[in-house]
């Protein structure tokens, strides 16, 4: 869900876009969102982590066919 923001600009003398001022409430919103969002990459990539993992037999078997070479 997107959040809705009313963001009001501050510019330079051409009038560039230099800074956003946000009402603190949209503020503390978005950073809510991010770090549920940053959550929600590392559960992803934990997860990919686990689907890529050896099970514990096959590990020590490949260790020990390993150290025996």
């Amino acid at each position: 869900m997107m959040v809705a923001v009313h963001p009001e600009y501050v510019v330079d003398e051409n009038q560039k876009r230099k800074s956003v001022i946000l009402p603190f409430e949209e503020w503390e919103r978005i950073v809510e969102d991010l770090e549920e969002l940053d959550d929600i990459r590392a559960f992803d990539k934990a997860k990919t982590g686990i689907q890529d993992a050896l099970p514990f037999e096959q590990a020590v078997a490949e260790i020990r066919e390993a150290y025996d070479s």
